[in-house]
């Protein structure tokens, strides 16, 4: 905390190259429909401590990275001088078992596309690999660029849930129980079982007025009660401060989501569990400038999927060789 010229302030951690944890100037009530008695009547609602629990024997945490490696004119066949715009991607997505102490990778996969709204779009051959071709619909009320990078996430989501169920066949036997930790929302993959989604960020308040306001005076592991929220899905959420070294007041708050078709006692153990866990991993500011959030094995397996993504300067040349053929 620093005082100038009579006025407080805290300074955000959070790297501002990455925005920052919470998204003021976009910050915004949701209008969502927010079911508040889900764990406790929302008359009794209180931050919750940590209770004793049987933590899993492993915890899985899931990530992608995505990386644009040239925007491409896609010519039109029929000789009407025009073209179309596309890019070309490529992602990557992980899974990170930590048990017995130790943190491993226990699954990647590597690809490469093109994102394009051209009609007869082809793969793309190059010494760096094939880039498959996804066709993306136009939309009158969404520019271009945005329709794309849609095309392209939704491919990244798909990669990470195609490699999350991979990697819990690949442990399979080999622990009694593990916790999933998906980086970011659980959308498209709540059917997973024992599976959380971790949003590190915040854009928009989901709870009323002294709700909100309570979010930012918890402590160190503790937690809002469970709420249920329905916007284009329908999901179980709750509010949790890993530790932190002090800041604004959602320093270090993360939301965590689960699948909605849990009952009451599931998703209060569930939450139980995401206390009693996931403060283990939070990081610090002299090594992440995301931190507390950036958890060490989220972070440790970006820095390993950048890498298996090739080298950027080798595929764009690529790339060209194969437009120039």
């Amino acid at each position: 905390m620093t005082a100038v010229a009579g006025m407080n302030f805290s300074i955000d951690a959070w790297d501002p190259g990455y925005g920052s944890s919470m998204e003021a100037e976009e910050l915004g009530r949701s209008q969502a429909e927010v079911d508040l008695d889900v764990e406790v009547p929302e008359a009794e609602w209180a931050p919750i401590d940590p209770s004793p629990v049987s933590p899993p024997e492993a915890v899985l945490f899931v990530d992608g990275v995505r990386r644009i490696d040239a925007r491409v004119w896609i010519d039109d066949p029929d000789g009407t001088n025009s073209a179309s715009i596309g890019i070309c991607a490529s992602y990557a997505a992980g899974v990170v078992c930590c048990c017995e102490g130790q943190a491993h990778v226990v699954g990647t996969d590597v690809r490469r596309g093109l994102f394009t709204v051209a009609p007869r779009a082809d793969d793309i051959a190059t010494p760096a690999g094939i880039y498959t071709a996804h066709r993306a619909a136009a939309k009158e009320d969404k520019p271009l660029p945005v329709v794309l990078s849609s095309a392209l996430q939704e491919q990244l989501a798909e990669t990470e849930l195609d490699t999350a169920i991979r990697a819990r066949t690949a442990i399979d036997g080999h622990v009694r129980g593990d916790l999933l930790v998906v980086d970011g929302p659980l959308r498209g993959r709540a059917h997973l079982e024992r599976a959380v989604g971790f949003i590190k960020s915040h854009q928009t308040t989901y709870l009323p007025g002294e709700l909100n306001a309570m979010v930012g005076r918890l402590g160190a592991h503790q937690r809002t009660p469970v709420f249920l929220m329905g916007t284009t899905w329908v999901r179980h959420s709750w509010y949790l401060r890993l530790p932190s070294a002090g800041g604004p007041p959602w320093s270090g708050v993360v939301r965590v989501e689960a699948a909605p078709h849990l009952g009451r006692e599931q998703v209060a153990e569930l939450a139980n569990v995401t206390q009693s866990v996931l403060g283990r991993f939070a990081s610090v500011p002299y090594k992440d400038s995301r931190a507390p959030q950036n958890l060490y094995p989220i972070a440790g397996l970006e820095r390993d999927l950048r890498h298996r993504l090739g080298d950027q300067q080798f595929v764009y040349r690529a790339l060209r060789l194969a437009a120039a053929r």
